[in-house]
């Protein structure tokens, strides 16, 4: 399966790239997410095993990410129920307080009917995850449309989705 999503921001991108590399937060505003524990973290990689527990499915996985700040994440998968996990952020600043995101992930689990139901499941999150990285900024990162946000980001106050 596979999920591409991009979104227009009123951010910097230094900024939106460390709130989405801040795995240890994502149970704070990730419903699905029931804990996460950062295994490394350096200049160029972040890892982490990410526990999720969605209508009572419940699985973990550990990533490995290759990163390069404030413009790219690469998310690899390390272990977990995946036979298939794949993916990137990428962050293009606009001006001093927008951002362009462009999100993707290709995921494939093994076979079986457990693994069958955890994909469905799964394929719920990530169609949400964008949105709620969106959400989470809005209420940390200040005011949404900002005076340095041009017009055609701002959209009359709301934030541009695709």
């Amino acid at each position: 399966m596979e999920v591409r999503k991009s979104v227009l921001v009123p951010f910097a991108s230094d900024r939106m790239f460390d709130l989405i590399e801040a795995a240890e937060h994502y149970p704070e505003f990730l419903p699905w997410c029931t804990g996460t524990r950062i295994l490394e973290r350096s200049d160029s990689v972040v890892a982490a095993e990410i526990a999720v527990d969605y209508l009572g499915v419940r699985f973990r996985f550990t990533t490995r990410n290759p990163k390069r700040r404030p413009e790219w994440l690469a998310v690899a998968l390390q272990s977990g129920p995946f036979r298939r996990f794949e993916g990137e952020w990428l962050l293009r600043s606009l001006a001093p307080a927008a951002t362009k995101i462009e999100f993707s992930l290709r995921w494939e689990f093994g076979g079986g009917l457990a693994n069958t139901l955890a994909g469905h499941v799964f394929a719920r999150i990530a169609n949400t995850y964008v949105d709620a990285f969106v959400v989470r900024a809005e209420s940390t990162l200040g005011d949404a449309g900002g005076p340095c946000v041009p017009p055609a980001i701002r959209a009359g106050g709301n934030i541009v989705r695709s």
